[in-house]
């Protein structure tokens, strides 16, 4: 975690000058500060081509921009990106490769690639979706059905991966396939099924949702009854309120899988909202450990919850019980203190977490020994899509 001498030695090296004049956009200033820094672009810190899921992400909320806004300039930016690990042919580069694999992160740019297809016409963007989607007609199951979260990890579902692959699985099966009814009830499935095997304290009363679960119970961390991990990790919960929203946005009305969604849904958001810190109205990175030492508040998953449950209301999925004001709360403490201004005009983004996964232990100490990032994509990204929302109340 970022200590207090070094946000101070960070405000410093920005001088005097550091911006205090609200932006008219923090969505825009969000985007445009990413873009200058050439996050986001397709490529990797090495300059090669790279499939990224915090690229989808990203590239997500700057579709939102450019539909917001018209301006060509995000527009341009993802289709750049993207024809950095799209060949002419169709083919994904970029470190992808599903039958050594069978990653759900890359599956992520998916959407984008949907994007840009519905678009431009290029049949080179409808190939590389083609291939994802191919992936998950032979992505390794649990014997429910649940996808695995990568073929190293047998038998695991994470809640990101619900986020990585089902937004996509949903988008493709709406554009190219709303006929299949097996394809709902499977995307309805893999909702339903992280939902059940992860949920916290599952019969009195129901909590939230732990990171992730294994249905073989081998791993170190699985609990004896359903093979969940021990915590609950904000970024992990966030990745899933988003995954909802955004795919209720796709799923048919038609569908008893739209109601299912929809009653889970409202099932978490008030949990969520009742999890936030009384004071500060944001999010601990281990929630269920709120104001242990080492604990602290996160900004990726504090910013999905706010993107989550400001969607959910706008889209009438949610009814405003307090989810506005709360999101409103947390939104301004992320404003006040996530957000650093710097003298070229651009502004930083602080305490995002570098990463959370399931490959040790699982435990509370390990979650809080993982840096955190200045300007993380992953948390940028979901500022973001975060300030798009409060911008549109």
């Amino acid at each position: 975690m970022l200590s207090f001498l070094l946000l101070l030695s960070l405000a410093a090296s920005h001088g005097s000058a550091v911006t205090t004049k609200l932006p008219a956009s923090y969505a825009i200033w969000a985007a445009d500060s990413a873009i200058s820094r050439g996050q986001g672009d397709g490529l990797g810190s090495n300059g090669a081509p790279l499939v990224s899921y915090e690229h989808g992400e990203f590239q997500w909320a700057l579709r939102l921009l450019y539909e917001k806004t018209g301006n060509r300039t995000y527009f341009d930016y993802i289709q750049q990106g993207v024809d950095r690990v799209v060949t002419q042919n169709g083919t994904v580069i970029g470190g992808y490769g599903f039958t050594t694999d069978y990653q759900l992160d890359p599956i992520r740019t998916g959407p984008t690639f949907l994007y840009l297809y519905s678009v431009t016409g290029q049949e080179k963007y409808k190939i590389a979706a083609d291939q994802y989607r191919k992936q998950l007609e032979t992505q390794p199951r649990t014997a429910q059905g649940q996808f695995w979260h990568k073929l190293r990890y047998p038998n695991q579902g994470w809640l990101d991966g619900i986020y990585m692959g089902d937004v996509f699985y949903a988008q493709y099966t709406h554009d190219f396939q709303v006929w299949n009814t097996s394809a709902w009830d499977d995307i309805q499935a893999q909702f339903t099924l992280m939902y059940r095997n992860t949920l916290q304290n599952a019969t009195s009363p129901p909590g939230l949702l732990y990171h992730g679960y294994d249905y073989s119970h081998t791993a170190t961390w699985a609990s004896p009854d359903r093979g969940h991990s021990p915590e609950v990790w904000d970024r992990a919960l966030g990745w899933y309120m988003m995954a909802l929203v955004d795919t209720l946005d796709i799923f048919p009305r038609s569908h008893p899988g739209h109601d299912t969604l929809l009653s889970i849904l409202r099932d978490l958001a008030p949990r969520v909202r009742d999890a936030a810190d009384a004071t500060s109205g944001v999010w601990w990175l281990v929630i269920t450990q709120p104001g242990r030492t080492g604990n602290y508040f996160e900004s990726s998953g504090t910013a999905m919850f706010v993107y989550a449950l400001l969607k959910g209301v706008r889209r009438g999925y949610l009814h405003n019980d307090g989810f506005v004001s709360a999101a409103k709360k947390a939104y301004g403490y992320m404003t006040k203190n996530w957000v650093i201004g710097d003298t070229n005009g651009t502004m930083n983004w602080l305490n995002t977490v570098q990463v959370g996964s399931l490959d040790g232990n699982g435990t509370f100490e390990y979650y809080i020994s993982v840096p955190t990032d200045i300007n993380d994509l992953k948390g940028l990204a979901a500022f973001t899509l975060s300030s798009i929302e409060y911008e549109s109340v």
